[in-house]
């Protein structure tokens, strides 16, 4: 019987993206390379957990899950959890930033000032830029007045930054338009938080980090997105690019996002020349795939 693996997720480290696994092997993901992996036969998905704790019930999660957590593990989870709004005493400091990642899709956000843009590159954010630091709650403060004031949302879907990515401008100016002008306007708003301390407008772009730079064709363009992973099923295919926790994969469908998060709860073991055996979600507009099990 092959060695099956537990994928815990993919991290951003200084040199790239990474998957890693439980017990602590760590896999580089380089653009070029063939990522394979199959599930085992007869396999279930099981919670992985919460707060570095197993499962008490190693119970059963749904294949579409990014959480991959049960129900009480879920809420155990968030329960100590600035991104939940469940913590209001962390002393450490916070930065909030803008982050664009594509046509006419931009957010406010904040992220603990010592982990630098590592949340950018974690949710995929194309281009960036710092509006300011301060205590936490000043900076709750913040992304409140933006969300009022400039109707700017502090969540987006991953289902609509995939959806977006094919359309990227392609210069790193134009790029960085859209949050160029909503920082003025953040700026010239009343009522920020004294102890905030405001940035100067200072563009990042991922796009090239990411891979999704490319030449006059504006680089890998997605059809499609797998939706879940299933007992017996497979994945494998050239990575062309990697955004947040999503694998771009040139198969032989067209490129594919694998969200790596449907990766964690099940055992996983290693594939070769396998075909795409898992259910996929075509784009829309986009042709040379099918809907469900290919």
């Amino acid at each position: 019987m092959a060695q099956a693996w537990r994928c815990s997720g993919l991290r951003w480290a200084a040199d790239g993206p990474v998957l890693t696994w439980v017990g602590g092997r760590r896999s580089a993901l380089v653009r070029g390379r063939r990522v394979a992996f199959g599930v085992a036969e007869g396999g279930v998905r099981t919670c992985v957990g919460a707060r570095r704790h197993a499962c008490p019930a190693r119970a059963g999660v749904s294949g579409r899950s990014t959480g991959a957590r049960c129900e009480e593990c879920a809420r155990l989870d968030r329960a100590h959890s600035v991104a939940a709004d469940t913590i209001a005493d962390d002393p450490r400091p916070y930065r909030v930033y803008l982050a664009w990642f594509g046509p006419g899709l931009v957010k406010v956000g904040i992220t603990a000032y010592e982990r630098g843009a590592a949340r950018l590159l974690e949710q995929g954010a194309v281009c960036f830029s710092w509006l300011g630091h301060g205590p936490l709650m000043a900076a709750r403060r913040t992304e409140e007045l933006l969300r009022a004031a400039l109707g700017v949302p502090d969540r987006v879907p991953y289902a609509q930054k995939r959806a977006v990515r094919a359309g990227l401008p392609g210069s790193v100016r134009e790029r960085a338009a859209e949050i160029t002008e909503l920082h003025a306007r953040a700026v010239a708003l009343g009522g920020w938080p004294e102890s905030l301390t405001p940035a100067p407008f200072r563009g990042a772009d991922h796009a090239g980090v990411f891979g999704l730079e490319g030449g006059e064709d504006g680089g890998p363009v997605a059809v499609g997105e797998v939706t879940e992973l299933v007992a017996g099923g497979a994945v494998g295919g050239e990575l062309v690019a990697v955004a947040g926790p999503d694998l771009h994969l040139a198969t032989e469908r067209g490129v594919v996002v694998l969200d790596t998060r449907l990766m964690t709860g099940w055992d996983l073991v290693s594939a070769e020349g396998e075909p795409c055996a898992v259910p996929l979600r075509a784009f829309e507009g986009a042709a040379g795939v099918q809907d469900g099990l290919f």
